[in-house]
């Protein structure tokens, strides 16, 4: 069919295509449906509905979707956060930073056109759903709620999910649904990408009836996050420049003290991963010596400080002078060098972070931060892979020489990359072999190559990219 001619010759960027696949329209609903019966319950091989006049990019997230076993007749609820930490993941992911955005240029036209919006994380779980209240009420007998996995390893095909599959704005008309269950609606769906790096940062999605896929929706929804984008590069440009001035406090921000008070009580972030610097943020962090609103207030941290916070994080139960003075210095003979840096640690945590100032005898955290590192092994231990890859900015402290931190450092590492090696998706490993770390990996680049489908447009690029490997290292 002419259409799914034109599809399969679409190229497959980075970020999205200036012509998406979404934009080509798809069969009759009857004609698809007869497709899903003979593809899912007969299982035709897709190459012989083709006819069907199935798109090409359906009949393949079909088969993927078969090859995982996935119950064409039941969703698998998958909510693994309980309410507590959905809304802690929540405050602390990017995109909350987007929402105002995302309120203003798509709930309106949603609720007066009777359609939901939800905004979803790297691997597809729901996080915010806005909208028609009606068809909210509805879309919960599908399980189409905050916190459930729409990822495409879990429901198969839809906008969501295969959204981030592909890495692509797409539209999914009902019977193209995997499930049958989800045939009634429609759906469309774009990634949002950190405009510092490239790594998806989520999707965001409009679910309802024929209006969800109309000619208008896709072009508001890509718009929506080219002004997300947008908001997150000027945020984090603007948290650079503030960083590097430090104003002192102004008499305003003196009185809007008693107001932080009513703040959440998640505990602050610590970022080590990626940057050449480490910053607390969000909760608990005061206005003195940090940026921003609340949810992106900053405050950096000198790489002294840092490795010290992190090896306290990292073993709650306390640490010796002398043992902290190893973990830092590779010697106990450096205790009074981390006793005078404890001090200085404490002057600046009592004014800008009092809930994390360290206790003595031994030294130890009286209240954790949630540390970044921490939660890419968390996520991988709950198989989140995409999720823990999206908090993955790089190795933890890259310029610290001290061995606690080293050995940290090690084992994150090391653990994201065998649980990627393992049990990660073809389009996620991916993603990881592209990072500094892995880019010249070339057992990584071998076991992409093996997970991405036959004719995947991508496999030229990562046979090239083996090649020139193995002249590098000279093999």
């Amino acid at each position: 069919m002419a259409h799914s001619n034109s599809e399969d010759r679409m190229p497959m960027a980075n970020h999205r295509p200036a012509q998406s696949a979404a934009r080509i329209a798809p069969a009759e609903p009857v004609d698809i449906a007869k497709a899903h019966a003979s593809v899912v319950s007969d299982r035709t091989p897709v190459g012989d509905v083709s006819s069907g006049g199935v798109r090409r990019f359906v009949q393949e997230s079909w088969q993927r979707s078969l090859h995982l076993h996935i119950d064409p007749d039941q969703l698998l609820f998958d909510v693994d956060l309980g309410d507590d930490e959905l809304r802690e993941y929540r405050s602390a992911h990017p995109l909350a930073l987007a929402l105002p955005t995302i309120r203003q240029l798509l709930i309106r036209h949603t609720v007066d056109a009777g359609l939901i919006v939800a905004v979803g994380d790297q691997s597809g779980r729901l996080l915010w759903i806005d909208g028609d209240r009606q068809l909210r009420r509805k879309a919960e007998s599908m399980l189409f709620v905050e916190g459930a996995d729409w990822s495409e390893n879990r429901v198969g095909t839809s906008a969501p999910g295969t959204a981030l599959a592909l890495d692509r704005g797409i539209q999914i008309h009902g019977p193209e649904h995997f499930n049958r269950i989800v045939h009634p609606w429609s759906c469309t769906a774009v990634p949002v990408h950190d405009p510092a790096t490239g790594m998806i940062l989520g999707v965001i999605d409009i679910t309802g009836g024929a209006d969800a896929v109309g000619p208008a929706t896709l072009p508001l929804i890509e718009a929506t996050v080219a002004a997300v984008e947008a908001e997150l590069r000027l945020l984090r440009l603007e948290e650079l420049l503030a960083a590097e001035r430090r104003p002192a406090p102004s008499a305003a921000a003196t009185t809007r003290r008693p107001s932080l008070a009513r703040r959440s009580a998640a505990a602050p972030l610590l970022r080590v991963l990626g940057s050449g610097s480490a910053r607390l943020s969000g909760s608990g962090v005061s206005d003195t010596d940090a940026i921003g609103s609340d949810a992106s207030r900053c405050l950096e941290l000198s790489q002294r400080h840092a490795e010290i916070l992190t090896l306290l994080a990292w073993h709650p139960n306390g640490l010796s002078a002398g043992r902290l003075a190893e973990l830092l210095f590779g010697t106990d003979n450096s205790v009074v060098t981390v006793r005078a840096e404890m001090v200085r640690l404490r002057r600046v945590l009592e004014e800008a972070a009092p809930s994390l100032v360290p206790a003595s005898k031994p030294y130890r955290l009286t209240r954790r931060p949630d540390v970044d590192a921490q939660q890419v092994l968390a996520f991988l231990d709950r198989g989140a892979h995409r999720v823990a890859l999206g908090v993955y900015s790089g190795p933890l402290l890259p310029q610290s020489e001290a061995p606690g931190i080293g050995e940290i450092r090690a084992e994150v590492s090391s653990r994201l990359r065998d649980a990627l090696l393992t049990d990660a998706s073809a389009e996620t490993l991916l993603d990881y072999a592209r990072t500094d770390e892995a880019a010249f990996d070339a057992e990584v680049w071998r076991a992409a190559l093996a997970l991405l489908p036959p004719r995947s447009p991508k496999r030229a690029a990562v046979v090239a990219r083996i090649e020139l490997i193995d002249r590098t290292i000279g093999l």
